[in-house]
């Protein structure tokens, strides 16, 4: 009630705001092209339609890997569950960073529960922004490393679509079609992407899948006309994936990455999601625009898998010939659980923002009011293992942390200004408050009638934040901003509990002419520097559920990209380099949790390139070759000098793609990724080590007409 009261009253008090002139913005977008993101009193990256076409991409972690300042830990090959870092922002199930759907919130429930085991189906994205620095402010929750923002396909113009089809080793098969078309006022497009694999592992003593089946369909509808327009998108996918938490030990990884136990062929992925928008805008006057948007996600999912299989790798991995053997499936075992994680989310909000000019200053102003909630219950079968079979015993019924209802609720304000001071200076000043309050029901029974435990916390934050951009000359700019960081804790946190926040810093310069050149330090200081708990990201201290905090810390480090286009013959050569170096570090000796000063961060690698570099001809064959590095990444705090099985290893791969334009509306094209097929340990989270995906070729038609 106190949230819906200040909402209603900021509300009021914008309406009477005083009139300007209004500057364009697009709809769903937090940044626009690449042109503009190279102007920002911030940083940004915008990997376009063009880029997402010709790369043929489906995996949204090879495409992040070539923007700078993102970590990507990947998990099961096919990106369907990212862990996604932004600087200081570490990666753990993408938790960390405000991860948006054109414009709106995605992440199943963003402030009680923010880990992404729902992500939007990449193939049917027309655009991804990443946004950094001190203008994140005017989004969130998450203000510390990012945004991201994936925008869906457009309403066309006119009538048009699109056909994209391939198909390539494993059965992987994918397709992409959409009919849009306006008429008056009115617009509407029908999109469906359906995607499906055999998978490239093997388990042992079965002859299942380790793929995975996609649906994913999408309907907007518009109206529009010269002083307003409604737009609502509807949204609903389904994914079955025979996916597991359990990898391998390190001896059974250098004989063969792809093989799986046969205590994991049981486990599978199932989930929906299901979203609805509604956004109206309203020019208010020439100066004034006003935009409204209503939002409801249900995502509902159940992640059937072994439980404890970390320790079976542990214990094989330091010489145990039983839990060897238990792996293997020569060792008979008794009690060995399998959970239904089975978890229902919600989230909704209203969200009301007015843009208006004022001479020089350019304001963004708004509110937004959110909820959202988690629902977990989850029974647990028990198996014993005899003679290398499963054996069903019983199922216990969900008690406790298996049986518990999370829910937030949040009031968001934000004050943004950007004033052209001068021709050459622009100043970008922000102001967020962020006020959460969270709690957490534990049961003691499945009917629900015994209240083993409760926890709340209550929270708020202002969020400041300023940047500036100084033009030297036609081709210099200078840049630099600050801006205050803020994580809230969860649907978990407990009422002593205080959310993490931070500084956080960024100074750089640009050339742009024949050559675009950025460069850029940032540095993050941390007041509380806290981890996300899950079974697929179990945090520095082992828990599997709330947050842990490592205490001080500094995450520092420079961004560097490059890009260019060269004329050689008759060839058009387009060349776009990125370089991440990042030291993440504890900042003050924590005795209680056994830190030290200097101890390494997870989930963040030192050195992170790509290169992107394409052989463009006259008569429509263009070539392309995708090169992407990533260093080894500790999976606790303090791994660096000690037993390597802490880490991850440092993964190069090369991605090839041939295209052939056969007339104005059709191309055929060849993917190869991973040519060299490099393989490598790219995480041992959640239970053991996982590998990347192998070398895999496929092909593919596209048609537009």
């Amino acid at each position: 009630m106190k949230h819906c009261i200040l909402a209603t009253a900021v509300a009021a008090a914008l309406a009477t705001a005083a009139q300007a002139e209004i500057y364009d913005i697009e709809e769903v977008t937090i940044i626009g092209d690449k042109a503009q993101a190279r102007l920002l009193a911030g940083t940004g990256s915008v990997i376009d339609s063009e880029q997402i076409a010709i790369e043929a991409a489906r995996d949204i972690n090879q495409l992040l890997k070539t923007v700078p300042g993102i970590y990507i830990l990947e998990e099961d090959g096919y990106g369907l569950r990212p862990n996604i870092g932004i600087r200081g922002a570490t990666a753990e199930r993408s938790s960390k960073i405000t991860l948006l759907e054109d414009g709106v919130m995605i992440a199943p429930a963003p402030y009680s529960n923010p880990a992404a085991y729902y992500f939007p189906t990449a193939s049917r994205m027309h655009t991804i922004e990443v946004l950094k620095g001190a203008p994140l402010l005017r989004y969130g929750p998450q203000t510390t490393g990012g945004v991201v923002n994936l925008i869906s396909t457009p309403i066309p113009e006119e009538t048009a679509g699109t056909l994209n089809l391939s198909y390539g080793q494993n059965a992987e098969a994918d397709l992409l079609a959409n009919f849009g078309a306006r008429s008056g006022n009115f617009g509407a497009l029908l999109e469906t992407a359906q995607r499906r694999s055999d998978g490239f592992k093997d388990i042992d003593g079965s002859g299942r899948d380790t793929g995975y089946d996609i649906s994913d369909y999408v309907v907007k509808l518009a109206w529009e006309t010269e002083k307003q327009s409604l737009n609502f998108k509807a949204q609903y996918s389904e994914e079955t994936s025979d996916e597991t938490y359990l990898g391998l030990t390190d001896a059974d990884f250098d004989r063969d990455e792809d093989r799986r136990y046969g205590l994991s062929a049981p486990d599978v992925m199932d989930n929906d999601h299901q979203g609805y928008n509604l956004v109206y805008r309203l020019q208010l006057a020439d100066n004034i625009n006003m935009t409204a948007t209503g939002y409801y996600n249900e995502f509902a999912r159940n992640w059937y898998k072994l439980s404890g299989g970390s320790s079976l790798i542990a214990a094989a991995n330091n010489g145990d010939t039983f839990a060897r053997g238990v792996l293997d499936g020569s060792e008979d075992i008794d009690g060995l659980s399998y959970k239904n994680n089975n978890r229902e989310y919600e989230s909704r909000g209203v969200e009301l923002n007015f843009d208006m000019g004022f001479g020089r200053h350019q304001f963004a102003v708004g509110a937004r009011v959110h909820e959202d909630e988690m629902d977990r219950f989850q029974p647990v079968d028990i198996y014993n293992q005899i003679d290398g079979e499963l054996v069903y015993v019983s199922t216990t019924a969900p008690s406790g942390g298996d049986n518990r209802l999370e829910k937030a609720e949040a009031l968001s304000l934000w004050l943004v200004d950007a004033w052209q001071v001068t021709d050459a200076l622009n100043v970008n000043l922000a102001l967020r408050w962020e006020d959460v309050e969270s709690q957490r029901k534990e049961y003691a029974d499945p009917q629900r009638n015994e209240l083993r435990s409760r926890r709340s916390n209550d929270s708020d934050e202002w969020l400041p934040g300023a940047s500036f951009t100084y033009d030297l000359s036609n081709n210099w700019q200078v840049l630099a901003g600050v801006h205050k960081g803020f994580s809230p804790l969860g649907g978990g946190a407990q009422e002593f509990e205080e959310a993490e926040t931070s500084t956080n810093y960024e100074a750089g310069v640009r050339y742009r002419g024949q050559w675009f050149v950025e460069a850029v330090g940032f540095y993050s200081d941390f007041d509380n520097k806290s981890e996300n708990c899950s079974n697929a990201n179990p945090c520095s201290n082992g828990a599997t559920s709330g947050s842990f905090n490592t205490g001080e810390a500094v995450i520092a480090g420079l961004e560097l990209q490059a890009g260019t286009q060269f004329e050689l013959g008759g060839f058009t050569l387009p060349l776009d380099l990125m370089y991440t170096y990042t030291d993440a570090q504890i900042s003050k000796d924590n005795v209680e949790e056994g830190f030290e000063d200097g101890d390494q961060l997870a989930s963040i690698p030192e050195n992170a390139f790509s290169l992107r570099l394409g052989l463009l001809a006259a008569n429509g064959w263009d070539n392309y070759a995708v090169a992407k590095y990533i260093d080894k990444m500790c999976m606790t705090v303090g791994c660096e000098g000690g037993d390597a099985r802490d880490q991850s290893e440092d993964l190069f791969v090369l991605d090839y793609i041939s295209r052939y334009a056969l007339n104005d509306g059709a191309m055929v094209y060849l993917k190869v990724e991973n040519l060299l097929d490099e393989r490598a340990i790219v995480s041992r989270l959640p239970d053991g080590a996982r590998p990347n995906k192998p070398r895999t070729a496929s092909v593919g038609v596209e048609w537009r007409f």
